[in-house]
């Protein structure tokens, strides 16, 4: 089993992208502010917190502060976001016609100590707005819709925004996480499919391969870069041995998967597509949590989050594992 190991671990190093990693850093990005002076400031304050030093010049030139209606300098290519901040009853006075002409997703965010917090389902798409109410501008008050919807509208950009921005480096965590185990989750299922229906092996070809082991470790392991990217760390393939504990837990599930999948019919398709999307969810909360505390986190939190997610996965399985097998 060591040997075994070994070599896999040797390949998934052979293919791990560290260039590619540091690339994502560098990566432009902007988000402008506008709206009441007052909470403009508060919010730029919150998002340029939390850096061990003072703030990097490519961190505050990240953020800049609009007055609609007048022309920008700076070019909107680089722009994912607009931010529009407001006390109780602006965003029903403001007029919005100059931000969406930026043609960017624009959130007004109104703050309202006496109010429930709200928010629509879905981010707004580009050239629409989406109308928040929060209590104060904290992380707290944030993190339940605003920061989770302004990172999925900054696609591409995720892991320059959270090195440079560090208040929202949690909030990128979690989305690098979801997006690995999703592609864990592809990646397991297309396996575990072949195994059962060989005739998908004609069309699905070497992705859904033995080699789904080599595949899915590799996009753990380059989770694991991306998390420490977006801590501010620099991408490097040794410090990775110092988080094995978080990756070792996740390789034993893959294991443990691939009996399952051979025991059970088509119902071990989803339980081994479930277990690789619980495996990875963990390796990702698992390093996250690290950087957020210093220490890893215990087996048994571990395994709650596992078990949860797990449970959660196996649903989502099935309803694919039924609709390819209805076709």
């Amino acid at each position: 089993m060591a040997t075994a190991t070994g070599e896999i671990l040797k390949l998934v190093r052979k293919g791990i992208d560290v260039r590619g990693v540091h690339a994502h850093t560098r990566k432009p990005f902007r988000l402008y502010l506008c709206g009441d002076p007052g909470l403009v400031a508060e919010m730029r304050s919150l998002l340029l917190s939390g850096h061990d030093e003072s703030v990097p010049a490519d961190a505050a030139a990240c953020l800049e502060t609009i007055v609609p209606g007048v022309a920008q300098l700076t070019l909107t290519r680089e722009a994912q976001a607009v931010l529009f901040l407001g006390k109780r009853g602006d965003a029903a006075g403001a007029d919005f016609r100059a931000l969406l002409a930026l043609n960017l997703p624009v959130f007004a965010i109104t703050v309202d100590e006496c109010a429930q917090p709200s928010g629509p389902a879905a981010p707004p798409a580009a050239g629409t707005f989406g109308e928040y109410t929060v209590t104060d501008l904290s992380k707290e008050a944030l993190r339940g819709r605003v920061f989770p919807q302004l990172i999925e509208r900054c696609k591409g950009v995720e892991i320059a925004v959270g090195r440079r921005l560090p208040v929202l480096r949690e909030t990128v965590a979690a989305k690098l996480t979801r997006d690995a185990a999703n592609n864990a989750l592809k990646v397991a299922l297309a396996s575990a499919v072949v195994d059962h229906i060989p005739v998908f092996g004609l069309i699905l070809g070497a992705f859904a391969s033995a080699g789904d082991m080599v595949a899915i470790t590799g996009i753990q392991m380059m989770l694991l870069l991306h998390v420490e990217a977006t801590y501010g760390k620099d991408p490097d393939v040794q410090r990775l041995w110092q988080l094995l504990p978080v990756v070792g837990g996740g390789f034993g599930w893959r294991m443990l998967a691939r009996e399952l999948s051979g025991f059970i019919p088509v119902a071990g398709i989803a339980i081994k597509g479930a277990i690789a999307y619980a495996g990875t969810i963990v390796v990702g909360e698992g390093v996250t949590f690290y950087y957020e505390h210093g220490r890893h986190m215990s087996a048994g939190q571990a395994t709650t989050i596992y078990e949860n997610t797990k449970k959660d996965a196996l649903e989502f399985a099935r309803d694919i594992v039924t609709r390819i097998t209805k076709r």
